[in-house]
């Protein structure tokens, strides 16, 4: 009856005849394209780990994919970074006003919902385009550990263990196989690297891979090391030959 597009990818206002908003999955299909993201949640805290293609010359230590919102909370991104950063400002405001206002640290879905709100505004007005970037948003609040997960269609949703870019259906695949909410953070940050390994085209090197964590002790964000990284890569390998060995 109709073609597949018909122009209807043209404006962003208005459904297709079977109910599509075409730009939105585009800016999903680019989220679909990025590098990939990954947070897990566990009894001590939440973990975030990220695949970060370096170009040339590049300084490792910066991250352009992992952000730190509040002395509790983090974001993971996958997508279009730039997009990335105007939505970590906003959530960097919204915590600070949140401290201001309230004399407290903010819950961390509600920077999830200030997120899904921001996003979910970018869909229905013209001359914009929808944010390219999917986040992980990562914390321990009043709540415990929190981990939440946002797309351009302004979506915001809870898990325990999600993924997204390129490769988050073969990690989602993993994690069901092999998460366990009542695992350390040492573990989680071993299975967070697997999950790398899984998808990625380097299976030894970790200058690709950066790393979070928030403990529930101490309730701050702390970037792992280079060092703190290479050691339990070195036990990611040594399960994934176990593993490969057994089969």
């Amino acid at each position: 009856m109709f073609a597949p597009s018909a122009g209807y990818d043209r404006a962003i206002t208005i459904f297709s005849p079977d109910g599509r908003l075409y730009q939105v999955e585009y800016a999903i299909e680019t989220v679909r394209r990025g590098t990939l993201a990954l947070g897990l949640k566990v009894k001590d805290g939440v973990i975030l780990a990220v695949e970060e293609r370096a170009r040339k010359l590049q300084n490792p230590t910066m991250s352009q994919k992992i952000f730190q919102v509040d002395d509790h909370v983090g974001i993971a991104a996958a997508g279009y970074v730039p997009d990335a950063r105007v939505q970590v400002d906003v959530s960097r405001v919204f915590a600070q006003t949140n401290r201001l206002i309230y004399d407290e640290p903010v819950e961390v879905e509600a920077i999830a919902k200030r997120i899904g709100d921001l996003n979910q505004q970018y869909t229905q007005y013209a001359g914009v385009r929808p944010f390219g970037v999917s986040l992980i948003i990562a914390g321990v609040d009043r709540n415990g550990p929190m981990l939440f997960s946002t797309d351009p269609s302004g979506t915001y949703l809870g898990y325990d263990g999600v993924a997204i870019g390129a490769g988050s259906d073969q990690v989602t695949e993993y994690l069901e196989k092999r998460y366990d909410p009542n695992m350390s953070l040492d573990e989680a940050c071993i299975l967070a690297i697997e999950c790398i390994y899984l998808v990625s085209e380097d299976k030894v090197g970790t200058k690709h891979i950066k790393m979070a964590l928030i403990d529930t002790k101490t309730k701050k964000m702390r970037r792992l090391s280079e060092e703190e990284i290479a050691k339990f890569a070195d036990k990611a390998r040594e399960r994934i030959s176990a593993t490969s060995s057994k089969i």
